[in-house]
């Protein structure tokens, strides 16, 4: 069911006339406003209160002093040479050839190269040590007792490290432990003299170094 208002009820059906009564109401404040609002045309506005008194003082302006400009540096004097030396240079001739056959350049020089040699290895226990052919007996023969030694009477053991080929040639010796007065010497030239028994590994003969004693004894 619709609602519907009453007029007394219904506030818009006044809404016109309240403005209008307010609008003629705010008219009639303003124009008696303008009548009675008082003038304050011939009053006149004091400030109560001393008053300072600024003095203003000239600031003269300064000048900037025209500086004359830096002399200019010297120039520096550039001897020209002179006719007779002019005279002396001959001046090649700068046209080329193109008929002329160059010859090519020489080929760079072959550099020597240079064959390293490897140290060979010797091995220094194997599965058959090599051994002097004859035995020590064998070194002992080829011992030349010093005189030196004999008259000082040195005896003792001298310790050789043999260095023994494939073929049982010994290619170098080295003193281990000597005893002085010509004996290691003689030791050592001994062994170098001696033939060996080859030493092998796995029934293959290989370079092994053994170490040699020597006995020098005075009888």
């Amino acid at each position: 069911m619709a609602i519907i208002k009453t007029k007394k009820a219904d506030l818009m059906s006044k809404y016109k006339r309240v403005f209008e009564i307010s609008l003629i109401i705010s008219l009639a404040l303003l124009i008696v406003a303008f009548k009675f609002f008082p003038d304050f045309k011939g009053q006149e506005i004091k400030i109560e209160g001393p008053q300072e008194l600024f003095q203003v003082e000239d600031i003269q302006q300064t000048k900037q002093e025209n500086r004359p400009p830096p002399p200019p540096k010297p120039p520096i004097p550039i001897e020209a040479p002179s006719s007779d030396v002019l005279e002396d240079i001959e001046i090649g001739d700068t046209e080329i050839d193109i008929t002329e056959q160059i010859e090519a350049p020489p080929p760079p020089p072959k550099e020597d190269k240079k064959i390293v040699e490897e140290e060979p290895v010797y091995f220094v226990a194997v599965e058959e040590m090599p051994e002097p052919i004859g035995g020590i007996t064998e070194i002992q023969k080829k011992i030349i007792y010093p005189e030196i030694a004999k008259r000082a009477g040195v005896e003792g053991k001298v310790y050789v490290l043999a260095f023994v080929d494939e073929s049982g040639t010994v290619t170098d010796v080295k003193l281990i432990k000597g005893i002085g007065a010509g004996c290691d010497e003689a030791a050592m030239d001994a062994v170098r003299k001696t033939k060996f028994k080859p030493g092998k590994q796995r029934g293959k003969p290989v370079k092994v170094q053994v170490s040699i004693p020597v006995v020098f004894k005075l009888q």
